[in-house]
Order: C-alpha cells, then structure tokens, then sequence
C-alpha cells in the first residue's frame, strides 16, 4: 500500500483509493464513526492531484482548511435535493484510521492537530459549499442547469442545455461565471497545481557549522560592513537614491567590492558595489528614507547571528534580477533569462538540492536552454540567432552563479562528468522508459535514439562528446545552500527529508517511510540512527518486526520487510528474514521477500513454502487490483489459471485466514463457481498432496 503516487499513475493511484476507502469504511463502520464514501475518495483525490507533494498521509492544518474550504466547494457538485454529505465527519475519520493503520507519515503534524484544524474549519463548511464563487467550471454549468430543471445525469439532457447555453438562450447569473473564469485565468484554481518530485534525503549539517560558514561568507561580511557604515544618523544619497561619488568611492575600499573607480562618474557605474547596496536593501538590512541611507534598527538581532544574516541574503537573491542581470541606461536588451529569472533560479537550485553528484555546467546549461525553448515556444532549430540568445542568457546565468558563489550558496570545481549524467543508450534503457517519451525529455535524460528531431540529436552528441572530452565546471550546493533551499521547499510543501528526523518515530512509520521515500544509501544511515537511538540492538529489532507483522495491508507489509532486508548491515538483514521463515505470521512475507530479491531459488522451499508464497502474492494481488471488484476483474480475465491457483492457496497455511475467506469468495463471483466446488477441490488437492509429494529443502 504505497502512500504517494507520481502524477501520471493514475491507475495505480485509483487502485489505491479504492482499497483505502473500502479498508476505512469497513474499519469506522465497526466504530460506529460517519464516513461517506465518495467524500472520502474526494479527499485523497485533493492530496493526490492538487497539491505538489502528493502524500497521502501527511495532513497539515492547511491541507485540511484547503480541501474543506476551498478542494471541495470547486469539485464536488451537490444537486438541489440530495442530502448533504457529513465531509469534516469523513475526514475526522479518515484521519483516524491513516494513524490507527500505521499509514500516517510520522514526520506530519500530530492526530490531535490535524482533528483540530478540521474542527476550525468544519463551521465554515457548508457556507464555503454554498458560495458559487468558489465553483468550478464544470460544478457551475451543472447547478445551473440543475436549478433550471434538467436532469444532469441524463447525457442527451444535459447536451441539449449547453447547445442552449452556447445560443444565449439560458440565464446565469454573469457575476459568479465571470468570477469563476477570472479564478481560472489566474491560475487560482487547485486543480492546476502542479506535481513536484519528491527530493532525496540529505543529510543535515549542525547550526554551530552552519553558524561558521555563514561567518566566512563575503557578502555576510559586506552586508554587516555596509550597515555599520550606513548607520543609524544615515548618509545622504542623491535625488535617485544613489550614494555620491565620494561615499561610493569610500564604500568600495571599505568593502573590498573590486570595483574600479578611475575616471567614474557615478555610483551607479560601481556594479559590485550597486549589488550590494541593493542586495541589503532587499534583505530589510539598510533604507532609503528622506534623502539618507539608514541601516534599519530592526535588523540588530539578525546581523548578530551569521546564519540568520545569511539566509535572509539568500532569500533576497531572489529578488536581485535587476541588480544582476537588468541593463542599465538601456543600452542593451535583457536576456532570457531576464524574464524568467526567478523561477529558473527557484529551478536550477531545486536540481542541485540532494544530488549525490556535482552537477556539470553542461548538462546544468542544457537543461535551462530547454526551459528556455518550452516558455519562448522557441523551435527546435539552432540557428544563429537562438544560439546568440542563449550565449546571452548563459552569461546571465553565471553571473548570478558568482553572486551565489560569493555567498557561499554554490561551490564550483573542476572535474571529470560522473557518468550518471552522460545519458544512457536506447538498447541499456531496457524497458525503463515509456514509449511515448516526449522528445525534450529524451534529450533532457539524454537517450540516445530516443528522439528522431535532427537538431536535437546533435545536441545531444555535442553535449555527450563536451562531458566526456575532459575536465567540466562541477557545480553543488554547499552545506549552506542546501539548508536554504530546503527551507524553501518546506514552505511551499514538498517533500525534503533529512537524515536522522525519523529516529523518535514509530518502528511503522519509520519503515514506511524509508520504503518510499529513502535511497539504499540514506535508508541504511536512517535506519542505524533509528536502532542506536532505541537502546538494546535486539529490542529495536523486535520492535521492527513487530510493526511489520502487524500491518494490515499485505503489499505495505512487504515494502517494510524488504527495507529490513536491504538496509540492514553485513548480511544481518538476509539472516533475520532467513530466521523468519520459520515465524507463522511473517513466513509469507519473508519468504516472498527473499524469493523476490533472488536469494531463495524454488529448489530451496518446502511445498507448504511454495502455498505460502503464492497464497501471499494472490492476496497481494487483491490489493494491488484496488479491493474486491478490481480482483474479481483480474481472476475473471486468468480463468482457469486462477481457479486452481485459488485453490492452491487455500490449502495453504497461511496466517491471514480472513483474507482467504475474502479470496475464495472473489474467486466465487468472478469465476461463477459455486463454493462448496472449490471446498471439495481443497479436500482433493490436500489428499493428494498428503500421500507422496516430494519435499525439497
């Protein structure tokens, strides 16, 4: 039971859903708590499809405001008449279960903090249904014509309507809809949110570190050097707000900026030292106020801690377009870059953030040259005049990298390409890729033959032969970057793991989250801190295994097992799943997980181990299939094949006897074959199997 899913897998996702509602109808049904089915599937939709992260079990005070007030009111259409469904009830309820069954990320907000901002806002509910602003397009035409007397579920009914509509002949109330439409143009509408991929974890770096970095950065000492010299009297600028020539000449000896000054006219010919005096304007470090240049008092407590300094530096480099990279006198037209700058910049550092390797300025180039063509609807063509553009706009690009250098955002080096980043032939790719791959993606993954555009391919080849042909400008964020951008990511919710924030949570949560969120390397580091910080080597241990016997969703329970398997040290994994193939509830699982990782051959299972494993992987397959009708739909397409494999498991050992009751009763309506046959196929089959088949060990 995986709780994300990537955007595009929408029948993975739907599979999911499915079986998470019915699991939690079945689940507050014996609790006596309010669940309305379809109100339930709407909101892991929300999580799914509006929102960047896409966590199914993460649930902050926001997520749920948005999806009552705001997720809700857009999508989901109540016809006049219907009753109202209980929606604050069903997430309550929702939220319970996502922590009773172990599937809530441990690294989100508590239960009793996400069950109160449903309460905030459950009283503003049915008024945020009820006001048509808040509508969707589709939601608006179907009330409309629904108050008017059509019947929205008759398809020729509600055709007829929008022919009407579409020759003036229906009344609407213009206000609402010319809202609507403006929310749309605006991109206000949660349905457009985009998917962000999930980040590695990175492994943090400690304050005091941090603290000593931000200390030798060059511009943290500039900026504290331009406000002492600023001060709190001031000093006077001119009519334009510019430092006089005099002060500007101090300033640049004062702050070692490098600027040269013979023969300069005016501080605005200064551009270093121009950078900086707007950089601490923009980071609320200095003013202009009636004529003078003030240091702001404010700003006390930040320029006396360096790290604070520095991110609040950081943060302003985001509003620094002008000041590095505008014209000035208008010589000279603005790159590309120009007007796309921050959302490149918000780009290019989400890319460096948790890579395992240096980025080369080749493929980094590349990669903003192709967000370049997507938003100028540039072709695909190379001519002189787009390769002039994007020489521009690279110019641009380093000298924004030198401001982040100079920060202590960004290191670069010189080296050899890690060949991670030299693309893959078509024939290794395997069936890796989609078929559909479109063409900028290929060349952005740089597969080879996966795209027949002529200017594409070259590219490729030149960018092949440039990271190959001998030492490239290696790029990386710094320890400092990387804490900076992280906190960015965190604030527009996406996922940004850190090693070591899972050692307090639950032995469940911890293996569900190393399972889909953590690489090999990250899930060991995790894991071992995880151990060491829960005492007695074994008891940790047994506390593992514990949480994965008592998972309730099978395909879950594997994922958390295999994690065991592979990130545990020297082979300890290997022998703990080997020592649970004697466990009666774990034995399915272990056995399933060493056969899957090819460390367990048929030769070497029993064949009460062969009715384990496939009595497991058929009741994995129910899940995988979304619950019951999806299963039936799957044992209905095998036949045969899956009669007697049914039968097979139900002569099994197996510990989840409900769940084989459950089998048996799908394998009854999907094959049309009355109970008591396979009953009397499991007499003859464990007759049979009783009297002389061959063991192996």
């Amino acid at each position: 039971m995986r709780m994300r899913f990537e955007a595009g897998a929408e029948e993975e996702f739907e599979a999911a859903c499915g079986l998470l509602v019915d699991r939690l109808a079945r689940w507050a049904g014996e609790r006596g708590l309010p669940v309305d089915g379809f109100m339930a599937e709407a909101a892991l939709d929300y999580r799914h499809r509006a929102t960047v992260d896409g966590r199914l079990g993460w649930w902050e005070p926001r997520h749920v405001e948005e999806l009552l007030l705001s997720w809700l009111p857009e999508q989901v259409t109540e016809l006049p008449g219907e009753e109202h469904a209980d929606a604050p009830g069903t997430l309550r309820a929702l939220l319970r279960y996502l922590h009773a069954a172990q599937l809530a990320d441990p690294r989100g907000p508590a239960l009793q903090d996400s069950l109160a901002a449903v309460d905030a806002a459950a009283g503003r509910y049915r008024e945020a249904m009820a006001d048509r602003t808040r509508w969707g397009l589709a939601k608006f035409w179907a009330m409309t014509a629904a108050e008017q007397g059509v019947d929205v579920l008759d398809g020729a009914a509600l055709q007829l309507f929008a022919e009407r509509a579409q020759s003036g002949e229906v009344t609407y109330d213009e206000r609402v809809l010319d809202e609507i439409l403006e929310r749309r143009m605006t991109g206000q509408v949660l349905s457009g949110v985009a998917r962000a991929e999930p980040q590695l974890p990175v492994v943090p770096a400690p304050d005091d570190e941090l603290r000593r970095q931000a200390e030798a950065s060059t511009v943290v000492a500039q900026l504290r050097g331009l406000v002492e010299w600023a001060g709190h009297d001031g000093r006077v600028v001119t009519a334009a707000g510019r430092l006089r020539m005099a002060d500007a000449r101090e300033l640049v000896d004062v702050l070692g900026t490098g600027d040269k000054v013979e023969g300069v006219r005016s501080s605005a010919d200064l551009p270093r030292l121009g950078l900086l005096v707007e950089w601490a304007r923009k980071a609320r470090l200095v003013r202009v106020a009636k004529g003078r240049l003030y240091a702001v008092a404010r700003a006390r407590p930040v320029l006396a801690d360096p790290l604070q300094l520095w991110l609040r530096a950081f943060e302003a480099c985001f509003e620094l377009r002008q000041a590095l990279i505008g014209t000035r006198g208008g010589r000279h037209a603005e790159s590309m870059l120009f007007d796309v700058y921050e959302d490149v910049l918000e780009d290019v550092l989400n890319t460096l953030y948790s890579l395992p390797h240096p980025m080369p300025w080749p493929r980094l180039r590349d990669t903003v040259r192709l967000a370049y063509r997507a938003h100028f609807q540039l072709d695909g063509g190379s001519d002189i005049r787009h390769r002039m553009w994007f020489e521009h706009a690279d110019r641009d690009l380093r000298t924004v990298f030198d401001a982040l250098v100079d920060l202590g955002a960004v290191e670069r080096d010189r080296g050899m390409a890690d060949p991670v980043f030299l693309g893959v032939e078509l024939a290794d790719a395997g069936d890796q890729l989609p078929a559909d791959m479109p063409p900028e993606l290929a060349e952005l993954l740089g597969v080879a033959g996966a795209t027949e555009d002529p200017a594409a391919q070259e590219r490729a080849r030149a960018r092949r032969e440039e990271l190959t042909s001998g030492p490239v400008e290696l790029i990386r964020l710094t320890e400092l970057g990387t804490r900076a951008v992280r906190q960015r990511l965190l604030a527009v919710g996406r996922d940004a793991p850190l090693v070591g924030e899972l050692a307090q949570a639950p032995a469940a949560g911890l293996l569900g989250a190393l399972a889909e969120d953590y690489d090999p390397d990250t899930a060991r580091a995790e894991l071992a801190g995880w151990i060491s910080a829960h005492g007695e080597r074994d008891a940790a241990l047994r506390q593992l295994t514990e949480a994965v016997r008592t998972m309730t969703f099978r395909t879950r329970a594997q994922a958390m097992l295999d994690v065991l398997l592979t990130a545990l040290p020297d082979g300890e994994g290997e022998r703990l799943l080997r020592a649970l193939r004697g466990d009666p509830v774990l034995a399915p699982l272990a056995l399933t997980t060493l056969a899957h990782r090819e460390l367990l051959s048929p030769e070497d299972m029993t064949d009460a181990e062969h009715l384990l494993v496939l009595a497991e992987s058929l009741l994995q397959l129910v899940e995988l299939a979304g619950g019951r009708d999806g299963a039936e739909e799957v044992l209905r397409a095998q036949g045969g094949e899956a009669r007697d494999a049914v039968v097979a498991a139900l002569e099994s050992t197996h510990p989840d006897r409900a769940g084989l009751e459950e089998l048996r009763q799908l394998a009854t309506r999907a094959l049309r074959t009355p109970a008591a046959r396979l009953g009397r196929a499991r007499k003859r089959r464990r007759g049979a199997g009783s009297s002389g088949r061959k063991r192996h060990r």
